[in-house]
């Protein structure tokens, strides 16, 4: 016997997992709800263990406010208004000195250093030495001959090929639109599920509600007492005379003190009735003199203006000479079809070197591959076939017996 052939690849994934039939989840069925028959107690401990109280209101204890007046009169007067004395004060004369200033009757000298030494010259103009733009024609003929136009061979070109189109030929077998969802998938019929959502009631209660509260319950209101006011004591005046004697008028005794001379010399002020005499150095030095601003120095214009018409004649008139453009001849080749009575080679390699091969079906796609016979599956899950050769299988049927020539496992 031979070695058994393989008709797919087999990986590990593919030997060890096995595909089994998946059952679905039973659906568990909820209880159904049932309403609580009689009425709802609503009793909590804090109803039951707190009581109401009666409160008072709490009584301020802020005392009264208590305002004082005087009836005497503030004596507004500052000791600066009471110890001040305005004198008379005897305004000054002024010493300031007339002004004796005459202008100067003379011309100021207003020549600078350069009116003195420059000397308006006449401007010349500088002569030009650009050459004059002259075109220079040749006495040659011109030579239009090029290496496009020399080298160029014109050649006919040969006709296109046409090639026709294949005519499209559908398919004879019919179309096997089977897939694993129409084959695996079952049309169960469901049914939608309930919801279990109570419906909305609105709870009433008839019973009024009891506003008590641990605050009320807890607080016991105590009696207060409003403070002792403190009465200050009636002032009583002494009876009798005051004395007003002290240790300072028993102890001291007074002195005849004549007021003490000032050693400072007296001030003699001194009147004099002269004029004041304002002259200074700066004064009888410094002598003014008419100013007046200094003339524009103009140049005369050394070019006269013209008098006559503006001619409007330019060297480029003057010099350009007009001539007659001769249009280069064309050298492109027309565009001509060549056309060539040799056949056209149209062999590659690709059509000569290429060799036409069946395209053999793998057999593990097939249910029960053709040409394979049934023999056991192992505890893995792998199916093994037997292939029958023709001539085997004529011996066989002749002899009426069976022989295994390969066996082919197929997962």
């Amino acid at each position: 016997m031979k070695a058994p052939q393989c008709l797919c690849q087999i990986c590990t994934c593919g030997s060890d997992y096995l595909p089994y039939d998946v059952a679905n989840r039973p659906v568990r069925v909820p209880a159904e709800c049932k309403p609580v028959t009689g009425e709802m107690d609503m009793g909590t401990t804090y109803r039951r263990d707190y009581n109401a109280h009666k409160i008072n209101p709490v009584i301020i204890v802020k005392p009264v406010e208590r305002k004082y007046k005087r009836e005497g009169k503030v004596n507004t007067i500052p000791t600066y208004q009471a110890d001040y004395r305005a004198w008379e004060v005897q305004r000054r004369e002024t010493n300031k000195v007339e002004n004796a200033y005459q202008l100067p009757t003379e011309k100021f000298g207003n020549s600078t250093t350069f009116q003195d030494s420059f000397f308006p010259r006449e401007i010349s103009l500088r002569k030009s030495f650009k050459p004059t733009v002259v075109t220079k024609l040749s006495d040659q003929p011109f030579t239009s001959v090029t290496s496009h136009r020399s080298d160029y061979v014109p050649h006919q070109l040969e006709p296109q090929l046409k090639v026709s189109k294949e005519e499209y030929k559908p398919n004879s077998q019919p179309f096997v639109d089977t897939t694993t969802h129409r084959c695996d998938f079952r049309g169960l019929v469901g049914e939608l599920p309930k919801s279990f959502k109570p419906e909305p009631s609105k709870v009433e209660v008839k019973a009024l509600f009891d506003g008590t509260t641990e605050f009320r319950d807890r607080f016991q209101p105590w009696a207060i007492s409003l403070p002792e006011v403190h009465k200050a004591k009636e002032y009583v005046p002494p009876t009798g005379n005051m004395e007003l004697i002290t240790t300072s008028h028993l102890a001291y005794i007074p002195h005849d003190i004549n007021p003490a001379v000032l050693m400072r010399p007296v001030e003699r002020i001194r009147r004099n009735n002269a004029p004041f005499q304002g002259n200074t150095t700066m004064r009888d030095a410094f002598q003014a003199w008419d100013t007046h601003r200094p003339e524009i120095v103009k140049r005369s214009q050394d070019i006269p203006k013209a008098s006559g018409k503006f001619d409007g004649m330019t060297t480029f008139r003057a010099h350009y000479r007009p001539h007659n453009i001769v249009l280069t001849q064309s050298c492109k080749p027309s565009k001509m079809a060549l056309s060539s009575s040799a056949p056209f080679t149209d062999e590659t390699l690709y059509r000569t070197e290429y060799t036409p091969k069946k395209q053999e079906v793998c057999p593990a796609t097939y249910p029960s591959p053709p040409g394979y016979v049934f023999v056991n599956t192992d505890s893995h899950g792998h199916k093994f076939f037997r292939r029958v050769s023709p001539d085997v299988s004529k011996i066989a049927h002749a002899n009426g017996n069976h022989l295994p020539k390969e066996i082919a496992v197929v997962s």
